[in-house]
């Protein structure tokens, strides 16, 4: 696809006729503002994810998008966390956009509906996904900055796009919560009303993107989800975090639960950074004292009907470790021991690891422990070493008076697409993307050939480690040298982790069996002597014999380049 902003490359605007103040930001045109390359780069691969013609991108998403270029200027899209530079709250709208997009792509939505419905409606919903998530964090620029013109009046985001010159600050003791619900004073500016004609048809749709827009994604559906999980990779990726193993976890997945968990019991009912507490947040990690806070995490977990929980610590620790959601120590253990010292008091404790980001996406995180936690190397402390700070995390500083309005300054945003653009293609596995090729890559995008889609999850759930391998419970093994795939488990696993499969089969528990014909017309199974797919394998343990039933893999380069040693409790039965 041709570039839309390569074609439409419009010259920066001359400078304003009013001279800029020293401190004081120009006023830019959409145009300028997104002409950066890393913008243009953004908006064609929104483009691509929408699938429009050239006039109804313009109309639909174009539009909108300059609005609200214009109403954010060079604001920042956080004071000290997230895009915290000047455009920041631009390249956290644009990304918010391109990234709901791609996860949209694994729904049919409305969920339920017919299929000539979800036909029907596909472009709105897309379209409702999309402004949700640019509106996202709009809310700000009305209830965190205090703006002043060049001219010394107050500028509201609520009386028209900037006209003057500004300088901004951020206010203190603000509510960290009020812009989720003050979009709704700004979002009439940057969706016109043929546009909002248009999406008020579609009952559902207009429901939940309201919802959004009020800050209640409890009541949004699979859009406020979207747009919570989109903001997730955007702000991990710009703060320098890695959670993309967790954020990949299906919604029902054991990891999704512990992560889940976490965030529950960090965010809600534990002490951080004071003696007694179990954890302390430093400036590079989130130490949590292991047995105390994972006793806390089972119990939680189990007083809510979550089933597969482990029944001991050290097997949540296994998880949680496999799964990449807590850091490893040097050795490659889960444990870590440190000393904490604040003041006159100290202690020593095991702890659990984690980013920071894992814990707080987009929400404001407590300020760091003013102590310190000091890793214990051959029993001696250490002080832990400080991560060297990310470059696409740009820390503010106010060069005036904090008195003042004025404006921040920042250095150059190292600005990492290439990086965000990757994780575009690993948080949603099995949308029409298809990811590196192999040797059977199908010509047909993924979703044309649903026998794709299910081989690339269970490449890419082997690979981040989501299905394990070899395991007493696991549904891939390594067997004479090629892989098995376990049936009906993994094909029953699939099924449940992508419930849209339900729509395709025409009776009720049938879901796996679909997966699995489809899988078959793949063709990359071995074939038994007398003509039959499904092979078996007997199971001998320490204590008990059992057999197993499922595919081998003809070409097992398919999921691993080097393939790992047989499982050697197993044995194909030939016979």
């Amino acid at each position: 696809m041709l570039s839309l902003f390569r074609r439409k490359r419009h010259k920066p605007p001359p400078p304003p006729t009013v001279g800029v103040a020293e401190g004081y930001l120009p006023i830019e045109s959409a145009h300028s503002l997104l002409a950066a390359e890393h913008r243009r780069q953004l908006l064609d691969r929104i483009w691509q994810y929408t699938a429009l013609s050239h006039a109804q991108f313009i109309q639909l998403y174009l539009n909108p998008i300059h609005r609200y270029a214009e109403q954010v200027q060079q604001l920042p899209a956080s004071e000290t966390h997230h895009h915290a530079y000047l455009g920041g709250m631009l390249d956290h709208g644009l990304e918010l956009v391109a990234c709901s997009l791609k996860l949209r792509q694994s729904y049919l939505l409305p969920t339920g509906a017919a299929p000539e419905d979800q036909a029907a409606q596909t472009d709105a919903w897309s379209a409702g996904i999309a402004y949700g998530a640019l509106l996202h964090d709009i809310g700000k620029i009305a209830v965190d900055l205090l703006v002043e013109r060049q001219d010394g009046r107050l500028w509201h985001p609520w009386q028209g796009s900037l006209d003057q010159p500004y300088r901004f600050r951020y206010l203190k003791g603000r509510d960290y919560h009020l812009h989720g619900a003050a979009a709704g004073l700004l979002y009439t500016q940057i969706l016109d009303r043929p546009i909002l004609d248009w999406l008020s048809g579609f009952p559902s749709l207009w429901a939940s993107l309201l919802y959004v827009l009020a800050g209640q994604y409890e009541r949004a559906g699979v859009l406020g989800e979207l747009v919570i999980q989109a903001d997730r990779v955007s702000t991990v990726q710009n703060i320098g975090g890695n959670p993309s193993k967790a954020l990949q976890a299906p919604i029902h997945s054991l990891q999704h639960h512990l992560i889940s968990g976490l965030r529950h019991l960090v965010q809600h009912e534990l002490k951080l950074n004071q003696p007694g507490a179990v954890g302390w947040l430093t400036q590079d990690a989130l130490w949590l004292v292991s047995k105390t806070v994972t006793d806390k995490l089972r119990a939680y977990l189990l007083s809510q009907s979550i089933e597969g929980i482990p029944s001991s610590n050290i097997a949540v620790f296994d998880e949680l470790q496999s799964h990449g959601l807590v850091e490893s120590t040097p050795e490659g253990k889960a444990i870590w021991t440190a000393l904490v010292r604040q003041g006159n008091w100290q202690q020593s404790f095991t702890f659990l690891r984690l980013q920071p980001a894992m814990i707080w996406g987009n929400e404001d995180r407590p300020e760091a422990f003013s102590g310190t936690v000091s890793i214990a190397v051959d029993d001696h402390p250490v002080d832990a070493p400080a991560s060297p700070p990310s470059p696409k995390a740009v820390s503010t500083r106010s060069t005036q008076s904090p008195s003042q309005p004025n404006s921040l300054a920042m250095e150059d945003a190292d600005y990492g697409l290439g990086t965000l653009l990757d994780m575009f293609d690993l948080v949603a596995p099995g949308a029409t993307n298809a990811p590196s090729e192999s040797p059977l890559e199908s010509s047909n995008s993924p979703a044309e050939n649903p026998g794709q889609v299910f081989l690339n999850w269970v490449r890419e759930g082997i690979q981040s480690h989501k299905l394990i391998i070899n395991d007493s419970k696991a549904k891939v093994h390594t067997v004479n040298g090629t892989v098995f795939l376990v049936t009906p488990g993994l094909f029953q696993r699939y099924a449940q982790e992508f419930p849209s499969v339900a729509l395709r089969t025409d009776h009720e528990s049938e879901e796996w069996r679909w997966v699995q014909k489809q899988f078959e017309k793949l063709k990359v199974h071995r074939k038994r002597d007398d003509g039959l797919n499904i092979w078996t394998c007997q199971v001998r343990g320490p204590r008990k014999k059992t057999i197993l039933k499922g595919y081998l893999i003809a070409e097992p380069k398919l999921f691993f380049e080097l393939v790992p040693p047989d499982n050697p409790f197993l044995k194909i039965e030939t016979n």
